[in-house]
């Protein structure tokens, strides 16, 4: 027993080489790594970007509710227990590195046949007997080939893409998070926008009415007045809808049914608003803050090593087993060793000389390899176009607001006038509810203009790839 375990022990010496190819990081596409070309100075900073970004909007509300989110969210509890899998198998494949050990103990009645041969030979005759035995069996597998070195460096990089897909739901519960709040918020303004225009037209509606019946117009004019006002009430029920909408989706993603929805966000009426600039860095740094970049790198690990188990399977897996134990007919004698047995051995298996099937796993291999780096070269680009085409449509939600507003303000600055200059008689009907009608398209296109902008930087903020590591501490 002495012997066998002191062969085991030795046996990792025997390891001599490591067959396939040793892994190296794949470079990104040309250019990858530059700065960002749709950087706008006026919005963005190259500054390296926070990882907690939702902070920048300096409202605890949403501080509280992303924190929810990643205790509570039910798509990352299967994120993680995805991964504890992904652990466990990692962990199987080491005990590859050890001697494996089975250990059994048992009794049985009954009749054998080599004790009833020996019986036999005595001129006994056979007998119902107690047959005891306990034997441990150990083996070991010389990794002479490292297959199993890189079996375990293929689990550890699935384990790792298994944990930077995690962390890319946790970016996403962070932005989705953030949006349906950015929702809830822009559609109360844009209800909130409806209604002050609704006072507006239905003022109007009425005074027109009142000049009706003093005979001052038409009662044309009075049906048309009234039109508008059934047309702008006609767009607050929509966006009370899409409200609700927004706050159960809002609830499902912190965990919680839509009965136990956070009715208490229902109060935020005003767009959220960045208290600093956009700080993007560059692609390089956006290259290593994007989880799925990270997991796209680790899935070319991953079968890049696999190229190597496949190909130790062109080699003899030698093993060393040994046994030890015992068997007697009763307890004392099994504990005395009277039926000692034993033995230790070298043990060959080799698929030779027909290798056709460890050949084929080895092109399954490379080519598992070659699409795993074609995969990562996609993502790469994806991520590097998701943050250009967020960045951009940002820079331009910012100058089409800038506009919106200028537009804005001169459609209230006309109406007054048209007002004033209607009630002196100066002015038509018709004048008066165009000038009305303007401002109306004017004010909810603003306030949809705030909505859309909310949007469009919760876009960049996702492609940007932030939030996985302020969800770990």
């Amino acid at each position: 027993m002495r012997r066998l375990l002191t062969l085991l022990a030795c046996a990792p010496a025997l390891t001599a080489c490591v067959v396939g190819p040793d892994y190296r990081t794949p470079p990104a596409p040309a250019g990858a790594q530059a700065p960002l070309v749709s950087l706008n100075p006026a919005a963005e900073t190259a500054a390296a970007p926070a990882d907690d970004w939702w902070r920048l909007y300096n409202d605890p509300v949403l501080d509280r509710l992303i924190g929810e989110a990643f205790a509570a969210n039910a798509d990352l509890v299967q994120a993680q227990a995805n991964l504890s899998g992904a652990r466990a198998v990692l962990e199987a494949s080491r005990t590859g590195r050890y001697p494996a050990t089975n250990l059994a103990v048992g009794a049985t009645r009954g009749r054998d046949a080599v004790t009833d041969e020996i019986l036999e030979l005595t001129g006994r005759p056979p007998a119902t007997i107690w047959l005891f035995d306990d034997i441990l069996d150990v083996s070991y597998e010389v990794d002479l080939f490292g297959r199993v070195r890189r079996s375990i460096e293929a689990s550890r990089a699935d384990a790792d893409a298994v944990a930077a897909a995690r962390d890319g739901l946790r970016v996403t519960v962070a932005a989705e998070t953030a949006r349906a709040y950015a929702q809830v918020c822009t559609l109360g303004e844009e209800a909130a926008v409806a209604r002050r225009t609704l006072a507006v037209v239905a003022h109007q509606a009425d005074i027109t009415a009142a000049r009706h019946e003093a005979g001052a117009n038409s009662e044309f004019d009075v049906i048309r007045a009234q039109g508008l006002v059934a047309q702008v009430r006609a767009a607050i029920p929509p966006l009370e809808g899409q409200r609700r909408a927004a706050l159960f989706q809002l609830a499902a993603l912190i965990g919680r049914t839509p009965t136990s929805a956070p009715r208490e966000v229902e109060a935020c009426v005003t767009a959220p608003r960045l208290t600093a600039l956009i700080p993007v860095g560059d692609g390089a740094a956006l290259l290593k803050r994007r989880p799925d970049v990270r997991q796209a790198e680790r899935r070319v690990a991953a079968a890049t090593a696999r190229i190597g188990v496949a190909t130790a399977d062109l080699y003899p897996r030698i093993s060393l087993t040994g046994h030890y134990g015992g068997v007697a007919t009763t307890v004392g004698d099994l504990s005395r060793e009277a039926g000692l047995t034993w033995g230790l051995g070298p043990a060959v298996s080799w698929s030779f000389p027909n290798q056709s099937l460890p050949r084929a796993r080895i092109r399954q291999a490379k080519a598992g390899a070659d699409a795993a780096l074609a995969g990562f070269d996609s993502v790469v680009l994806q991520a590097l176009k998701e943050t250009e085409q967020a960045l951009a449509a940002y820079s331009a939600e910012l100058d089409r607001r800038q506009d919106l507003a200028e537009a804005q303000d001169r459609a209230r600055r006309a109406f007054d006038l048209a007002q004033g200059q209607y009630l002196n008689g100066a002015l038509s009907q018709l004048e008066l509810l165009t000038a009305e009608q303007s401002l109306v398209a004017a004010e909810s296109a603003v306030a949809a203009s705030d909505a859309a902008l909310a949007q469009d930087q919760i876009a960049v903020f996702k492609a940007l790839g932030g939030g996985w590591r302020a969800a770990q501490r």
